[in-house]
């Protein structure tokens, strides 16, 4: 029997105009309104006119995690439902939501936390690498200090996160076809995000998790599970470790 499984995007999925269209429905505008109250900014506004803005950590998080929640509700209030959900990174928060393991506010205040912590992080520099030898690009990482894979998306692109100077160190060691310099504040998904990573554990410990209603697979440990003490386990580790994307489509398929 074939199963579905509902992915939910993070941090570069973005687009101006994003969730406009949603404006219609009755549901979506109360919670707009709600966003709104919690964010003390529109989701609206940035997502229709301010696109410097939504490319912005602190607005570009609870903006994605808005819509993409907006989105599910429909499907959902459509008789759609999945039978396993993952999120990429900042997706994670929405599929944790989908499963019922919080509710809409509480995912959104976490989320809004997130981004000002992770906006705040400085010094550090991620760049995606598509087309190189991955043998060689894990020697490398072991022998570089301060660099680390930060998103396993696939066998052929990856992205890494450290200091500037440990990823040009890299990138000068390895082959690659092409190399994007992504535009974010900090490294994330690295052990420079230790300090943020602890003030964010204290404010999720303050918070009830439900076992959700269908399996989650995170980023920290690519294994579905339905226990809400082991999803606030792995998402306390999310920040400082890498996203394993590829070691989720691989787990999914074993859920077919």
């Amino acid at each position: 029997m074939t199963k579905t499984a509902w992915v939910f995007p993070g941090q570069g999925s973005q687009k101006i105009g994003m969730g406009i269209d949603l404006l219609d429905l009755p549901s979506a505008q109360a919670k707009f309104e709600k966003a709104n109250e919690i964010l003390d900014w529109s989701i609206t506004e940035i997502c229709e006119t301010q696109e410097e803005k939504l490319s912005q950590t602190l607005y570009t998080q609870p903006c994605l995690y808005v819509v993409e929640s907006l989105l599910a509700d429909e499907m959902c209030a459509n008789s759609f439902q999945p039978d396993i959900v993952a999120g990429h990174s900042l997706g994670e928060y929405v599929a944790l939501y989908v499963a019922g393991v919080f509710d809409f506010e509480t995912g959104l205040k976490l989320v809004k936390k997130r981004a000002e912590l992770m906006n705040n992080a400085t010094d550090g520099q991620m760049a995606a690498l598509m087309g190189f030898d991955r043998e060689k690009l894990e020697e490398e990482l072991q022998q570089t200090a301060d660099v680390v894979l930060a998103n396993d998306n696939n066998s052929a692109q990856v992205v890494i996160s450290g200091t500037p100077e440990a990823v040009e160190t890299l990138l000068s060691k390895i082959k690659v076809k092409r190399v994007v310099k992504l535009n974010v504040s900090g490294a994330f998904h690295s052990h420079l995000m230790k300090s943020a990573s602890i003030e964010f554990q204290q404010v999720l410990e303050s918070e009830k998790f439900a076992d959700p209603k269908f399996p989650i697979i995170s980023n920290f440990e690519p294994i579905a599970t339905t226990d809400a003490a082991t999803i606030k386990k792995r998402l306390a580790q999310q920040m400082t470790n890498g996203v394993r994307w590829r070691e989720t489509s691989l787990e999914m398929q074993k859920k077919k």
